[in-house]
């Protein structure tokens, strides 16, 4: 479930990369560029959870991410990782 709408930083694309999926890497054949820092990205519920828990939660696009998301985080959570809405 690609469900939370996050902004990239350098801790948690090397968090993911610990974990086993390398976001950073380029996969030409799934037209995957690779993330640098600054990218916006949807990210597993789960994976996101997980960073959060180890203290290296991406920020989060709240007007992107999924309502679903709901069901598992708590929105007061959501907003202290909240990007500023885009004017």
């Amino acid at each position: 479930m690609h469900v939370v709408c996050a902004r990239m930083t350098e801790r948690f694309l090397r968090y993911s990369a610990e974990q086993g999926n390398d976001l950073r890497q380029a996969i030409p054949e799934y037209r995957f560029p690779g993330l640098t820092p600054g990218d916006y990205w949807c990210v597993c519920l789960w994976r996101w959870v997980e960073a959060y828990n180890a203290g290296l939660a991406p920020p989060v696009k709240l007007e992107a991410t999924h309502a679903s998301v709901l069901e598992f985080i708590d929105l007061s959570v959501l907003r202290q990782y909240a990007v500023a809405p885009e004017s």
